[in-house]
């Protein structure tokens, strides 16, 4: 038997699905980029349902209230009321943000999944890249890149737009709505019992600013990258 040629066989590269990838290697990492696609979908789900709970609850308390200073004319009834029920909703809010928070966190580990599987996909077909619009790479750029629209530096406010930071204000406010109705029942007057509420939002906001500031550091997904953005591509988009 003669050997065939070896100059005629084309080499292998490590990026060649020959070599890289088995032969089923396509439709295993499509279906785990479609079960990470439905795990996002079932996260945004429950962020939204979780943030309409504490509306919810906040405006049947709103309206618990209303009713029964219409019915006490706003006496020690309603003072009574209002330091047990506010304090409910604020404990609602407090547990809301915490989970808002965990599930961002959880979004960026399946966003950071989803772009090694892009990865894999792209050493499988190279010529395809300049159809993808969202990140091959895994570090916190790429993550961003692909969760996030905007191209362009986020915005110092951007964590008051974000739902966490929304829950995060209103809750701030009930806070100092109990704080201040507190100081009418101890007959502070209502300047004092204005002041007492300003700065019981402001000791509020002060707190969740420096709990979020300790979850948000480090990587996102809380995973170490395996193909970062090179820095070149990095410099670019700044």
């Amino acid at each position: 038997m003669l050997e065939p040629d070896s100059a005629s066989r084309a080499p292998e590269s490590p990026g060649t699905p020959g070599s890289a990838f088995g032969p089923h290697a396509l439709q295993i990492l499509t279906t785990e980029h479609w079960s990470l696609l439905a795990t996002r979908s079932l996260v945004y789900t429950e962020s939204m349902s979780r943030a309409s709970i504490f509306v919810a609850a906040l405006s049947g308390s709103v309206v618990a209230l209303a009713l029964v200073a219409q019915a006490s004319d706003f006496g020690p009834g309603f003072v009574a009321f209002a330091l047990v029920l506010l304090p409910v909703v604020y404990f609602l809010g407090c547990v809301t943000i915490v989970r808002l928070t965990q599930v961002n966190l959880e979004n960026a580990r399946w966003v950071q999944g989803m772009n090694r599987i892009r990865n894999a996909y792209l050493q499988l077909a190279p010529e395809l890249e300049p159809y993808f619009v969202t990140s091959k790479y895994d570090d916190d750029a790429g993550v961003l890149e692909s969760a996030v629209a905007s191209m362009g530096p986020m915005p110092r406010y951007q964590a008051l737009v974000a739902a966490p930071g929304v829950v995060a204000v209103i809750d701030s406010v009930v806070a100092g709505a109990a704080a201040g109705i507190a100081g009418i029942g101890l007959d502070a007057g209502i300047a004092w019992s204005l002041v007492l509420g300003c700065v019981t939002f402001l000791v509020s906001m002060t707190l969740f600013i420096v709990w979020a500031r300790g979850k948000v550091g480090g990587f996102l997904s809380g995973l170490d990258p395996l193909f970062p953005t090179p820095a070149n591509e990095d410099d670019a988009r700044r």
